[in-house]
């Protein structure tokens, strides 16, 4: 057959949101503008980053999911609409097939239902975990866990022992599997019975950071698909505009002398309650640090008279804070509504620590920077990620959480305070200056994220050219 794109050609599907989106992009054109593949981009919804022309987009109809109760899974509802795009997603690669040579067909971890199609079509088909080693392992172990034990995962009795990583309570794993009998838990199980059915999969991790895991992957043979890691992989977005002035708390980082600010962001979905607002506020103002905190109205419908300031109207946005916190801290710290430029702030000098939900993309975002964290997961496989930072990689303090489910102002205050000032802290922030070196190391050439990468580049154009 004569093509009319003899170039080789990458199908990169993503599963629905932003957050999936976003990783997938990035890979792409790392891709495309780095080893020369052209590529379609086929997602749910508009890609929020600017790709280049040699790269197309396809957007897929949304499923018929009308039914589905509001109160259901995010996770889920993400299964389901995957489940239900089955047969268009065939029909764009047959379509392609026509005039394209598909050296492969790249998913995000929600990819499973779409791999018995994608080899049916007799396309390589690859799993890009932006996750690390730790939730990968995991994933693979799962299956076994839910064929082998009874009774909810918490109770366990020993720490689970993944090959090469540190042990894991089953406290801390994933949130969707805390329910052993919900629709969730067994969409995460049907999700995990497939990674290993897939031709290769790539990590957003390095060999630094995962020294154990990295070897464990490297001799597991007996047919199972090799692993790359190739990151620390950091998005392109919209952080920083070299045409725009600065965000105020930029303005504000740079009257603030070196490492003396604790960053407090919980990502872009991470909100807290009324009661754990105020907690935290006041454990801000009792640790006497330097603060830049990206707060969110919290997550109730409901208020308590005792957890916000009444005598603020409902048009102040930050009326959910206690009474004079804002007045009382206004010497030392900065409160922005919502949204600030990540990257930007864990990049200034002045940046000495930052308070996580232990989201992956922050998480190595601390890493590139070398800015030590307390650790403070809220959802998804963040207990993980927090038990990876802290036990692992040491390069992090983790909150502990009361009973209640809180954490209260003196924790917040004496962990924050540790952080910049303890003898804890000073350990975790050598270690991560440590890392640092090993994640730029890692993705510079001849690092081992970059070498992974160039061996995963040669065998796609090697199953082009055949």
């Amino acid at each position: 057959m004569a093509y009319t794109n003899p170039s080789s050609h990458l199908v990169v599907v993503s599963s629905p949101g932003v957050g999936h989106v976003t990783p997938l992009a990035g890979l792409t054109k790392l891709l495309v503008l780095r080893h020369q593949f052209t590529a379609t981009f086929v997602t749910f919804s508009d890609v929020p980053c600017s790709l280049p022309s040699s790269i197309s987009t396809i957007q897929l109809p949304p499923p018929p999911l009308k039914d589905i109760h509001s109160d259901t899974h995010i996770l889920t509802r993400i299964c389901l609409t995957i489940a239900h795009s089955v047969s268009p997603l065939r029909q764009i690669l047959i379509s392609l097939q026509r005039t394209t040579r598909i050296a492969a067909v790249i998913f995000d971890l929600f990819g499973s239902d779409f791999l018995s199609m994608v080899k049916e079509l007799g396309i390589p088909a690859y799993v890009f975990i932006t996750s690390n080693y730790f939730f990968l392992s995991f994933m693979l172990h799962l299956p076994i866990l839910e064929d082998t034990t009874t009774g909810e995962f918490r109770d366990l009795p020993e720490p689970l022992l993944l090959p090469g990583c540190v042990p894991l309570k089953g406290e801390d794993f994933l949130e969707p599997v805390q329910k052993r009998k919900s629709e969730v838990c067994a969409w995460v199980v049907h999700l995990a019975r497939h990674y290993d059915l897939f031709d290769g999969i790539l990590v957003n991790s390095f060999e630094a950071l995962e020294a154990g895991a990295t070897k464990f992957f490297k001799k597991r043979g007996g047919g199972n698909p090799p692993v790359w890691p190739i990151g620390p992989l950091i998005w392109p977005g919209s952080d920083v505009d070299s045409e725009q002035p600065s965000h105020k708390c930029i303005e504000w980082l740079n009257q603030q002398s070196s490492g003396s600010v604790v960053f407090v962001c919980f990502g872009s979905g991470g909100t807290l309650t009324w009661e754990q607002t105020r907690e935290l506020a006041l454990g801000l103002e009792m640790s006497g640090q330097s603060f830049l905190w990206v707060v969110r109205a919290p997550n109730e419908t409901e208020i308590s008279g005792s957890f916000f300031n009444p005598n603020k109207t409902g048009d102040d946005p930050l009326g959910f804070l206690p009474e004079g916190f804002e007045e009382r801290t206004k010497e030392r710290g900065m409160i922005v509504l919502s949204w600030a430029p990540q990257r930007e702030v864990l990049g200034h000098c002045a940046t000495g620590g930052f308070v996580s939900h232990c989201g992956w993309n922050s998480t190595l975002e601390s890493f590139v920077n070398g800015v030590p964290m307390v650790a403070w997961p809220l959802y998804s496989e963040q207990r993980m990620n927090a038990v990876l930072l802290v036990e692992g990689a040491k390069v992090a303090l983790r909150v502990n959480v009361g009973e209640d489910g809180v954490v209260r102002r003196d924790e917040v205050a004496k962990v924050v305070k540790n952080l910049i000032e303890g003898e804890e802290g000073k350990e975790v922030r050598q270690r991560m200056q440590e890392l640092k070196k090993e994640a730029v190391r890692a993705m510079e050439k001849e690092g081992s994220s970059y070498k992974a990468m160039e061996e995963v580049v040669s065998i796609l154009k090697d199953t082009t050219a055949a």
